[in-house]
């Protein structure tokens, strides 16, 4: 569909008309000049000349009509998909421990890290994550935020990648890397805030019971998916270093209204993501959007080269 920005500019268009008629003329200097009869019967004819000059007259009237037409500022309006945007807004918070170096997962048909493993799996589930708000907290005996929320999920993508053990501790502070990303989301308006936290060890950094800032996220309406990751469970190995602390992660879900998942190899951690989109599903449908792209170019090129019609022709004369 074609329209124009300002189609009142049409209004113009008489305005070389008007100035013809209400202007007053300017006399020109003319003479005459006789020819012998052999040489005017060699010029072009009468004819043949008022073609010219009428083609010439013409132009100057097709330049005003081009500049004109830019002037309104034709456009054509297109539909085009939108951005589905879900309202969600999802914080994904990794444990950097040094536990998180531990070889026992299989990826591929390959003994990989814990932290290897995640980052896989993690970067197939953020791609996912089209039209959330998605940011990445990584935590140690210190957290920080990696990635504010954004909707470059490829962006939070390469930084889930690229993450590595040892840049803030090697113990692990549950708490603090929950109360960093409950302190983005609770600033937001998202009708939906998660936390999806990864923790593969036990709390032993900080003077924050993880269950207490679990209860600040009921009380900002935060759910919170904790995900626990290793081999062995506290309960059974009480004296493993490595042991994860399922119990206080399953207290962590269950007093933010979220759920708790057990994760023992790189299947369980597909199973994982598979269910959290599940429970939150990604996008929402939007009817197309209408965009305009501008036209003005193309009668303003024409108007150029009316112009350099003219002086090309007045030079030749």
């Amino acid at each position: 569909m074609i329209g124009f920005a300002l189609p009142f500019a049409f209004l113009l268009l008489p305005l070389p008309l008007l100035a013809m008629r209400l202007l007053p003329g300017r006399e020109a200097a003319t003479g005459a000049l006789v020819l012998p009869e052999s040489l005017a019967r060699a010029l072009p004819s009468a004819a043949q000349g008022g073609v010219r000059v009428r083609a010439r007259r013409a132009v100057p009237l097709l330049l005003w009509l081009c500049l004109v037409t830019a002037l309104a500022g034709p456009q054509r309006l297109e539909a085009v998909a939108a951005l589905p945007v879900s309202g969600r807004d999802l914080m994904l918070a990794i444990d950097l421990s040094g536990s998180m170096e531990q070889e026992d997962f299989t990826l591929d048909g390959v003994t990989v890290s814990r932290l290897d493993a995640v980052k896989a799996v993690g970067r197939r589930f953020v791609s996912g994550r089209g039209g959330d708000r998605v940011g990445l907290v990584l935590f140690a005996e210190k957290a920080y935020v990696a990635t504010p929320l954004t909707f470059d999920v490829a962006a939070v993508s390469r930084a889930v990648d690229e993450a590595a053990i040892g840049i803030s501790g090697r113990s692990t502070s549950i708490a603090g890397g929950l109360g960093i990303a409950l302190k983005r989301l609770e600033k937001g308006d998202a009708r939906s805030r998660v936390v999806i936290l990864l923790s593969d060890g036990a709390d032993t950094s900080g003077n924050v019971l993880p269950a207490d800032v679990a209860k600040l996220a009921r009380r900002l309406g935060i759910r919170v998916y904790t995900i626990a990751l290793g081999p062995e469970d506290q309960e059974t190995r009480p004296n493993d270093p490595d042991a994860v602390d399922s119990a206080t992660l399953r207290l962590i879900a269950e007093e933010s209204g979220g759920r708790t998942f057990r994760v023992k190899d790189t299947a369980d951690l597909e199973a994982v993501t598979a269910a959290i989109d599940r429970l939150e599903a990604s996008g929402l449908d939007r009817p197309p959007a209408t965009v305009r792209r501008d036209l003005w170019i193309y009668p303003a090129m024409a108007a150029f080269a009316c112009s350099l019609f003219l002086v090309v022709s007045r030079r030749a004369l």
